[in-house]
């Protein structure tokens, strides 16, 4: 084998694709349903196996359908998958709106407290005495 034969062989291999995965299929219940009840109206030989055929199924997944028509799977509106809807409670919103407004006006009464003690110490540095107010008698 010569040097560029081998080197054809290489790039050939490299320019392989990798093809997609295939998804799984799903098949709706109206889809299930309908070949159901063409699969029960098959009565002669080999009519069964046409309808698989055609419809690209296995055996088993009639099985498994009729076990979910038996039980009731197939009935009714298709079930939502996922986790169930929380039941909003209307006052969590305004318990929200109060917490909210609780924070900032907590905020505020820090920056006033700040704003005064700050005040406090500018007097006494002036020498400058502020009148006492109720909440400052209460604390002594």
């Amino acid at each position: 084998m010569t040097r560029d034969e081998s080197s054809k062989k290489d790039d050939q291999k490299s320019s392989s694709e990798v093809k997609p995965r295939t998804s799984r299929r799903r098949f709706g219940r109206d889809y299930n349903l309908s070949v159901l009840a063409e699969a029960d109206a098959c009565k002669k030989p080999g009519e069964l196996g046409a309808l698989l055929r055609r419809e690209g199924l296995y055996s088993s997944h009639l099985s498994s359908w009729r076990n979910q028509r038996d039980r009731g799977g197939l009935k009714g509106a298709a079930r939502k998958r996922g986790p169930k809807p929380r039941e909003v409670n209307p006052l969590d919103k305004r318990v929200r709106e109060l917490e909210r407004e609780n924070a900032k006006l907590l905020r505020r009464v820090k920056r006033a407290e700040a704003m005064i003690e700050v005040q406090k110490k500018v007097s006494d540095l002036w020498g400058v005495t502020l009148p006492k107010s109720d909440d400052d008698e209460s604390d002594s």
